[in-house]
Formats: structure tokens, sequence, C-alpha cells
């Protein structure tokens, strides 16, 4: 064994205590210290230094990373980075992930198949959460985009099902002409259908309602009867981008006495609605989808990278991901995870998730969402009160969508954002056409103090531009 690494291995409560406390040091100055660094500390062009021939070990590591990268990352675990959908990890999530790595499962075969089935208990827990029926079956993935490429691949194989042929055996060419309809689809629905070779521009613009993000249901009712007698796919929306719109579920999922169509809900964030008595109904009817996307690293407060993707045909799933290898174990009628995702390698995600649910139940993560939702409505009323700043929409869930009374460009939302920057992250957009800026609140630190933290330095920045 090489002298350092042993050296390491002898060490390693010690080196372990020593990572323990930069790990607390580093969230109990959250608070303190700059949401984000504008400009950072260290010129973004530095050469990398040279790869060593011999290392200096777990300890050296440290004091260079402390060094050279810890005063570059930002803030994003505390209460004020706003930017994205961007959660921060529970401490119970945060165990979890350590053990993760201590434990370092690669859980996708049954042949050790410990964490398939923690997996399992973990994905049942969040079926129940999000109140879909047990017709879903779940599975981990990296995040949202792959959660959305997962299920648009289990929809392209049902197209192929509807038409006779099979996409995962023949390739898309095999399907013709696809459509995709879709009112306000995340980019990530286009990066999908990139991926999976349908192509981008099968990706069909629906109108939307009057002053909103949400589907017109008479709008995509007209556009699916283009194409009489050609099975589709629609991807719904619960909760969009810049507003938290959603589109109603119910009301889709009745168009299709006259359509044939897969149905596709990206969830991201907005499936967590269900968790609030006050907003659950604006996942009604999520449980009729065909295939739901839920982003795990968002409001669920675990480490990135998490999510997971719901569907009602795991059949059509292993066909498009099964991998045949005879040191996977064979594809059964409840097959291995191996035959469920894109990935071979799965890293064992669920049990962050699994710590956090089992520690804080279904009220500590209600009370998560509640208090956020909370927060989101008084920056916008304090936004609404401040004659610098004009809210483009109302507050539905936990997104503020605004901009500056006067002269709202690109360059001037930018400075403000800078000059904002050691206080609070919130991240640029386009609403209706407007230069605008988006804060997204999903941390389980955030609180109505930071709120007014947030408020007022949104106000200097803006009144220092004029």
């Amino acid at each position: 064994m090489d002298r350092t690494l042993a050296a390491d291995l002898a060490r390693l409560p010690e080196l372990l205590d020593a990572t323990r406390d930069a790990a607390a040091a580093t969230l109990a100055a959250l608070d303190a210290r700059p949401v984000v660094s504008v400009p950072p500390p260290h010129p973004a062009a530095e050469p990398a230094p040279p790869l060593p021939e011999h290392g200096a070990g777990t300890e050296a590591a440290l004091a260079a990373f402390a060094e050279r990268w810890a005063p570059r990352l930002s803030a994003s675990a505390g209460p004020r980075y706003l930017g994205f959908v961007t959660g921060g990890a529970t401490p119970a999530a945060l165990a979890g992930d350590w053990l993760t790595a201590a434990h370092d499962q690669n859980s996708n075969s049954a042949l050790d198949g410990g964490g398939q089935d923690l997996e399992r208990e973990t994905v049942t827990w969040l079926r129940d959460l999000f109140h879909l029926s047990a017709a879903h079956t779940g599975t981990f993935v990296s995040g949202a985009t792959m959660s959305n490429t997962t299920g648009l691949a289990i929809a392209r194989e049902w197209l192929g099902e509807r038409l006779g042929v099979s996409p995962a055996e023949d390739g898309a060419a095999a399907l013709g002409p696809v459509r995709v309809l879709s009112g306000a689809p995340h980019s990530s629905i286009a990066k999908a259908l990139s991926v999976l070779g349908l192509g981008r521009a099968s990706l069909v613009p629906v109108p939307t309602l009057p002053g909103r993000e949400a589907v017109d249901p008479a709008a995509l009712d007209r556009a699916l009867a283009d194409a009489p007698g050609r099975p589709a796919v629609v991807v719904a929306n619960a909760g969009t981008v810049n507003t938290v719109d959603f589109d109603d579920l119910r009301a889709i999922t009745a168009l299709r006495e006259r359509h044939d169509f897969w149905l596709h809900t990206d969830a991201a964030f907005g499936a967590f609605a269900a968790l609030s008595p006050a907003h659950a109904h604006l996942t009604d009817g999520l449980d009729a989808s065909d295939s739901v996307c839920v982003d795990l690293h968002k409001w669920l407060n675990v480490p990135y990278d998490s999510a997971v993707q719901f569907t009602r045909r795991r059949d059509l799933q292993a066909r498009v991901f099964q991998n045949a290898a005879t040191y996977l174990g064979p594809l059964s009628d409840d097959p291995d995870l191996v035959h469920l995702t894109p990935e071979n390698s799965h890293r064992l995600r669920a049990l962050a998730a699994w710590f956090t649910l089992r520690a804080y139940g279904r009220e500590g993560h209600r009370e998560i969402v509640e208090r956020d939702i909370a927060c989101a409505r008084s920056l916008g009323e304090f936004l609404t009160q401040d004659p610098y700043f004009t809210a483009l929409a109302p507050v539905r869930l936990n997104v503020v969508c605004f901009t500056l009374t006067r002269s709202p460009t690109p360059a001037r939302l930018t400075a403000l954002r800078e000059a904002a920057g050691p206080e609070v992250f919130v991240t640029p957009t386009t609403y209706a056409g407007t230069p605008a800026l988006r804060a997204a609140f999903s941390n389980w630190r955030t609180t109505q103090a930071d709120v007014r933290r947030i408020a007022q330095a949104l106000h200097t920045a803006a009144k220092e531009l004029g």
C-alpha cells in the first residue's frame, strides 16, 4: 500500500473528526458569510497547479481545500440562497449522505440487494408523501432532468406500443413523426427530447391561459385533434419555473376520453404542495399521470444529487433500460434497479432521503414547506410595497417573480444581483418578455428574519442603482 495512503488509514478516525470539524464550521458560518462572493476571491482563469507526484495526505488536502476552494463556494446550503430551486440538507439528510459514502454501495443488483430494498422502502414513503397510488413504482435518479428524460423514454416506448414498433429495439425513427405537447415546459424537456432522438422540434407549444403559465385545456384539446389517430405525449406542469403555476391535471386527464396520449407530469418541486392542506388541491389529479418527475434536492432538502421518477408502466421502463449481462441477474417481474434507469452504477441516493423522512416524518416536512411558502408571500408583500420593484405574478407557492420598476434591463438586473449578492442570491429570468428575477424559497433554514434581510438588501441595492 502507498505509504501516505497507509498512514491515512491508520489515522482515519482522527481525519474524519477533522473533516467533521471543517463541515461544522462551514455550516455554523452560513448566516454570516456572503451568500455568493462577487467578485470571486480568485481569478476564474487562474491556472491549475500541477498534479503532485507524491501526495501529502488527507490533512494537507483539507488545508489546501480550506485555503483555495472553500472561500469560492457559495452559501447555497444557507437560508438566503434563493437561486434556481435549491434546498439545503437537513441534519438527518446530511447524516444519511455521509453514511452513503461510508457504506459506498452500488445498489443496482439484487445479488447485493440491501440497498435496493432500502430504496424501495424510501420510494414507498415518497409515493405516500405525494398522494400517489400503489399503481406507481419509482426509482431514484440524479435530478429533474434525468427524471424527465426517463419518463419521456418510457413515453417513447408507449408510443411504439401504440404503433406496433419498439423504439428500444428499432430506434426512434421507427415511430415516424412524434408530437410532445406542453404549455410552459421546463428547459429539460427539450433537452430530453434531443437525447432520446425525438428531437427538440417534436415539442409543440400549446397556448396558456391569459396571464398565466398554465396550459389552456381547450387549446390542448384542439392541438391534440390536429393529428387524429396518432398517439401523442402531453407534458403537464405541476409548478412552472417562473411563477409556480399548475396545469389543471384533472381537465387534462379528461381529454383522454377523446384523445390517445401519454401524460407525463413535471412536478419537480410543485409536488411538495401536496404536503400542505391549504395547497394540496394544486396537485389534484397527479396520480392519473403515466409518469411523474419529482426533484428531491429541492424541497425535500437532501444533498445534491437526488430525484425520483414515478411511472405506472414499469414493464415499459424495463423494456427501455434492461441490461443484459450474466453478472447482473435476469430481468424479472420485479426488476433490479439496473434495468430501470440509464445508470449501471447507482449511488445509494435513497439513504439521505430515508434518513430525513424517518427523522422528521410528514409533519416535519410539511412545516418546512409551509414556512417557505409563508416566507415567499412575505417577500412578495415587501416588494409590492417597495416603489423600486414590480411584482410580475402572484405568489402562488414558493417563488417570487419580480423586476425593477424603472428600466428593468438585463444589465441593471445583473448589477442589482451583484450588489445584493452578499445577502441574497436570486436568478435571472424573462417573464412575458420582461427581464426579471426570481426568488425561490425551498431551504429548511429560511425564516421571516431572513426575509427581512433579503428585502432590505434588495431595496438598498435598487436604491443605489437609482
